[in-house]
């Protein structure tokens, strides 16, 4: 003889919408971004910009940080500034990379729970 579950009302499961989904275009430019940081070396690199006072490093500062020639790291930090996640500024000799604190804080909104507060 089989156990039978108790028949529970369909919407009884269902939690309201705390806020908006992602719509499909909204998904598909945020995935571009997470795309660019899906590879350990850059995300690496964003973490280090971000690290840095002001969310600037000195692509000298950055190249030390890896055991990778110089244009490798030019690629991936192409593939970021490309994103949108980083811009460059050539000051003399040298390349100054800065992160886009509203992307960051764009993608991070989409990981907060619905309900919670975003961080600052």
């Amino acid at each position: 003889m089989s156990k039978q579950l108790p028949l529970v009302a369909l919407d009884a499961c269902c939690t309201p919408l705390a806020r908006e989904p992602l719509t499909a275009d909204q998904a598909a430019e945020l995935s571009k971004l997470f795309k660019a940081m899906s590879d350990p070396v850059r995300l690496r690199l964003l973490s280090l910009i971000a690290s840095h006072a002001g969310g600037e490093a000195c692509v000298c500062d950055l190249t030390d940080a890896f055991d990778l020639t110089g244009p490798t790291i030019s690629h991936h930090l192409k593939v970021l500034r490309e994103s949108g996640l980083i811009t460059g500024e050539r000051r003399g000799t040298w390349v100054y990379y800065r992160v886009h604190p509203e992307v960051l804080a764009r993608l991070s909104a989409v990981l907060v729970p619905g309900g919670a507060e975003a961080p600052a």
